[in-house]
C-alpha cells in the first residue's frame, strides 16, 4: 500500500473529493481533534466511500448533505485490526502521517481507486 498522494487521484476523484471535503472539513477537523484528545488514536483516518463500508463509524451521510461521498471516522489501529494496514506497514504509515492539525488523512475507497490521501484543512 502506497501512503503518498497518488497522481491518479487527479482528475475524476480530486474534484469531487475536494468539493465534498470543503463542505465537511470543519466536522472532520473537530472529529480528528476528539479522536486524539480522547486518546483513541494519534492517527485519525476518514474513509471517503460512495457506499456504506464497515470501516469505522458513519460520520457524514452523503445523502443528507447532497454530497457524493459518505465519510466514516476511523483510525490506524482499526485499520490494522481489519488488515488494511499490515503489521509490517505500521511504521511506514506512522512515518508518512502528516500533522493532524493541518492535514486530514483520507482513505478513498472506490471501485477503481483505493488509497490514502492527505488534504490540508482550509485556513480559517
Amino acid at each position: 500500500m502506497d501512503y503518498t498522494n497518488d497522481p491518479e487521484l487527479n482528475g475524476k476523484y480530486l474534484g469531487t473529493i475536494t468539493k465534498d471535503f470543503a463542505t465537511v472539513s470543519d466536522t472532520l477537523s473537530e472529529a480528528s481533534s476528539q479522536i486524539r484528545k480522547r486518546d483513541i488514536s494519534k492517527y485519525p483516518i476518514f474513509v471517503f466511500a460512495r457506499q456504506e463500508v464497515p470501516l469505522g463509524g458513519l460520520l457524514i451521510n452523503a445523502d443528507e448533505l447532497n454530497l457524493e461521498w459518505h465519510v466514516f471516522a476511523s483510525y490506524l489501529e482499526l485499520f490494522v485490526q481489519q488488515g488494511i494496514v499490515g503489521q509490517d506497514g505500521i511504521e511506514a504509515f506512522q512515518s508518512t502521517y502528516r500533522d493532524a492539525d493541518e492535514y486530514c488523512c483520507l482513505f478513498v475507497l472506490d471501485e477503481e481507486f483505493t488509497n490514502f490521501v492527505y488534504i490540508p484543512y482550509p485556513e480559517d
